[in-house]
């Protein structure tokens, strides 16, 4: 397995930090996209299948395992897998360039501190990096790492952008765009994922907008 090592820098104490990793209620607050399965993955992933290693740390079965630290004002949260495998940037893996997407989530939630519940938008599709960063036109993006960008866009919706290349290749891959709301009433909703989905369909091949009502995708 590919060793990995990402972590975030959070505006919020290292308590706060640890209820936001640990509670599924929170948890659906930044974690992953909305499908229908959600609430099972996040109780699978972080209530069932986690191992309390030590205060503020949780492991898993493939060696993984998720920290917070700091103080009462700001906290870190680092995800690390240690391994023998091949590392670098060249290699994909997906578990890592999951926790790249998801840190970022969890870093708005704690930064913009929006209310309501969170409603996503899930893009996926056949496209080019370039043509994924064009989707918030005049966008600010900043990388993590060189698979995924993030920004957040002139309505104050957090866009993360994740590829199974580099987004600065050349060529296609597939790429997954998350799109973050808060509070939105099923008719505000509605209108941004037929916005989103203008945007979306001509710039990728095979492409799909995903929300709670949707089946899993096949990844």
């Amino acid at each position: 397995m590919k060793p990995y090592d990402v972590e975030v820098a959070v505006a919020a104490g290292r308590d706060e930090t640890w209820e936001a990793v640990t509670q599924p209620a929170v948890l659906h607050q930044w974690f992953g996209w909305d499908y229908d399965g959600l609430d099972a993955e996040i109780r699978q992933i972080f209530v069932d299948q986690a191992a309390l290693l030590a205060p503020e740390r949780m492991g898993w079965a493939d060696g993984s395992y998720l920290e917070v630290s700091g103080d009462d004002e700001r906290s870190t949260v680092r995800v690390i897998r240690d391994g023998a495998g091949p590392a670098g940037p060249d290699r994909y893996d997906a578990i890592e360039e999951g926790w790249r997407a998801f840190l970022i989530q969890l870093r708005f939630l704690f930064e913009r501190r929006p209310v309501g519940r969170r409603r996503t938008l899930y893009l996926t599709g056949e496209t080019t990096g370039r043509q994924a960063l064009a989707l918030a036109e005049g966008a600010e993006w900043q990388r993590f790492g060189p698979r995924v960008a993030w920004t957040v866009d002139g309505a104050g919706l957090l866009v993360v952008v994740a590829g199974r290349l580099p987004l600065d290749d050349r060529d296609a891959g597939r790429m997954e765009v998350t799109v973050s709301t808060y509070g939105l009433d099923d008719v505000a909703f509605e209108s941004l994922r037929e916005e989103w989905t203008k945007r979306w369909a001509p710039a990728a091949e095979r492409a799909e907008v995903i929300t709670a009502a949707d089946a899993a995708p096949d990844n």
